[in-house]
């Protein structure tokens, strides 16, 4: 089966955006670095940055798109060679949601064999599977949606808080 250039380009694109991209943008580091050690003054860095612009844009593209992504999914960016990933680093959250959850969750890789979604019943939003027979639960109670790993409580969100979430992220 033949995959058009466009529907090549999609995939990529979805792939990357689901990836979750936030990461240390190594590649772009690196080439801010070499402007600031070109020249030591701010009106010459300002013109070579003026000149790199295309540059800058490709580099940004790449670490969003490719870099980011992998250090996503592997726990280490492979530009600046450091570990653990960006979004694995401990920061004061809003929202405590992993605290109770299963270590081998938190950090990357995550290995997922099979996952699946469904409804179980009115108030059972999501079933979640992978290849440990590991099953994830959101059970609606009221306004607010219960999470379980295995039977074991792991979060409580409030349905107004997830379609702030969703309506942010489109």
């Amino acid at each position: 089966m033949k995959l058009s250039k466009v529907g090549l380009g999609v995939t990529v694109l979805l792939c990357s955006q689901l990836a979750g991209c936030m990461g240390q943008m190594g590649l772009s580091g690196m080439l801010t670095k070499g402007n600031l050690s070109a020249v030591d003054n701010r009106y010459g860095r300002a013109g070579l940055y003026v000149l790199l612009a295309p540059v800058y844009g490709i580099t940004a593209a790449a670490d969003l798109f490719i870099f980011n992504s992998i250090e996503f999914w592997t726990g280490k960016n492979p530009i600046t060679g450091k570990s653990p990933a960006l979004v694995d680093m401990p920061a004061d959250a809003v929202f405590k949601i992993n605290h109770k959850l299963d270590k081998d969750l938190t950090t990357a890789p995550v290995k997922l064999s099979r996952a699946s979604m469904s409804a179980i019943d009115d108030n059972t939003l999501v079933s979640y599977e992978d290849g440990t027979e590991q099953v994830m639960l959101g059970r609606k109670q009221g306004e607010m949606v219960d999470f379980y790993l295995d039977q074991e409580f792991i979060a409580s969100v409030s349905i107004a808080e997830m379609e702030r979430y969703v309506a942010a992220r489109s």
